[in-house]
């Protein structure tokens, strides 16, 4: 099938170029990682994901995180996983 559909977007430049990495990390160009997104769509008839917005406790962490309050740290890692119980 002939290629001649374009798409054109303006998007933040570091969001491309970060996405762009991820993109050459699974062996994908942009054109072809759009193209499976699409193909995605077609196949599920709608996101293939699911789109939630974030819970109360979920915005207060992230707000806490970003503002980095309320942060434990840990020596190594054996000290994270004693505080998980592992």
């Amino acid at each position: 099938m002939s290629k001649s559909a374009v798409i054109s977007t303006r998007i933040e430049p570091g969001l491309k170029e970060s996405v762009e990495q991820v993109f050459a990390r699974l062996g994908l160009t942009t054109t072809q990682a759009i193209t499976l997104f699409f193909r995605q769509v077609e196949l599920q008839q709608g996101l293939p994901f699911t789109i939630k917005l974030p819970n109360a406790n979920t915005v207060a962490a992230l707000q806490q995180a970003q503002a980095r309050q309320n942060l434990t740290t840990y020596a190594d890692a054996n000290e994270l996983f004693t505080d998980l119980g592992i």
